[in-house]
């Protein structure tokens, strides 16, 4: 039984996505990357958070993997499980695992569901 191998260049962000920093956001985030502090941001649809985290994620070096987060997200779509391939089960890492295997920042999106 043997894991599936991924690329994690696939996850690098290769152009630097354009970023006008407002109030010294850069330099806060790179004293958390360079202190394994996790960062979280907040805000309202369209303000610039995810362009942020691509930026950060040029800057810093580091790949970027994106997650969805939605009302039927499983832990194991975020860790990874075990799946048949062919005669095979093999281990499928979700994208946390891959991130922390590979120095990764994470950036997962949720979005507020509303009841009417």
């Amino acid at each position: 039984m043997t894991g599936k191998v991924i690329d994690i260049d696939q996850y690098r962000v290769t152009e630097e996505p354009f970023y006008a920093e407002v109030s010294g956001e850069i330099g806060l985030v790179e004293i958390a990357a360079k202190s394994h502090m996790s960062v979280m941001l907040k805000g309202p649809t369209g303000c610039g958070k995810t362009r942020f985290v691509q930026y950060m994620a040029h800057k810093l070096g580091r790949p970027l993997i994106t997650v969805a987060c939605h009302e039927d997200l499983t832990a194991s779509d975020l860790v990874g499980r075990f799946l048949l391939r062919g005669e095979e089960t093999v281990w499928v890492d979700g994208p946390l695992t891959l991130g922390v295997k590979n120095g990764a920042r994470s950036e997962e999106h949720t979005s507020e569901l509303q009841s009417h």
